[in-house]
């Protein structure tokens, strides 16, 4: 027995007619005359009772009928699985973030792909960009959303979708406070609020006042910025932080860009043979980097 039999015998006994079912089955009823005597042998009992105007079912035809619609069904289900799940359309994605990406990017892709995508499963763990980078590289994560750039960058394929800069953070109460844009040199005798090192902003933040001609004394370190800003409104040092994330400081703690910007980027990393299911999701993230990059150009 198979779908196929299966199919003629449901069409037969919705039609009671093998004309009609042949019809309705796109073939000749010759070969569904063999077919349905041939399942009927199979099964070693009769089906159908052959009347000179069609057909009816038997009382074991009546009984089989609900299990061979289900059995119909569930495959038509699992051919649907099959041809979604090819398709990116359906299916669980399990995705890395590192801490600045919760408070805007983060939102602003899932919302979306929520949206666009409702049969996928979304599975979300916090880390820093190098357990994510291992995390991917031992298909423990599908994809993860990360600093750039990375220290080892040649396990996974890389999509930036973020650009941005880095802004300073002083007290409001600091002299500096006032300027609408400073050298990263003026900040030589500050004391620094700075990211952790497992943070690639460390280094960048690093490698920068070195460039500027001077060591930043380190006062405190910390993973996520509204750590950092808080830290920086009680007073005890200045930080380097994205200019995006100026949005969580509060108004005893002032901003001032850089009058040499230092660029930073965020990126989607993912295993260089991603399945449909990330390059979904890599699409739908660039999608709302696109419009991001055309709001801000507008403005």
């Amino acid at each position: 027995m198979d779908l196929r039999q299966l199919r003629y015998f449901s069409a037969l006994a919705d039609t009671l007619n093998f004309h009609r079912a042949a019809e309705q089955l796109h073939m000749s009823q010759p070969p569904l005359t063999v077919a349905i005597r041939k399942l009927e042998e199979d099964l070693g009992t009769a089906l159908f009772v052959r009347e000179p105007r069609g057909v009816r079912l038997t009382a074991a035809g009546e009984a089989a009928l609900p299990s061979a619609r289900a059995a119909l069904a569930a495959a038509d289900a699992f051919r649907d699985s099959v041809r979604q799940g090819a398709a990116g359309l359906s299916g669980r994605l399990t995705i890395g973030f590192i801490g600045s990406a919760i408070g805007q990017l983060l939102p602003r892709i899932i919302s979306p792909f929520r949206a666009a995508f409702p049969l996928v499963e979304l599975t979300l763990a916090e880390m820093n960009s190098v357990q994510i980078v291992a995390a991917i590289a031992a298909r423990r994560l599908d994809l993860g959303l990360v600093r750039l750039p990375l220290m080892d960058g040649s396990l996974v394929e890389i999509a930036v979708i973020e650009r941005d800069a880095l802004a300073v953070a002083l007290p409001a109460q600091d002299p500096l406070a006032g300027h609408a844009t400073l050298p990263l040199s003026a900040l030589s005798g500050h004391r620094f609020i700075i990211y952790s090192p497992v943070s690639v902003l460390n280094a960048t933040i690093r490698l920068a006042c070195q460039s500027a001609g001077f060591t930043p004394r380190i006062a405190q370190e910390a993973v996520q910025v509204q750590t950092i800003l808080s830290l920086v409104e009680a007073g005890l040092g200045v930080a380097l932080i994205p200019a995006r994330s100026a949005r969580f400081a509060t108004e005893h703690v002032r901003i001032v860009a850089l009058d040499q910007p230092i660029p930073i980027e965020m990126g989607l990393a993912h295993a260089a043979d991603a399945g449909p299911l990330v390059r979904n999701f890599v699409a739908a993230a660039r999608a709302v980097y696109d419009i991001d990059t055309l709001s801000q150009t507008e403005k």
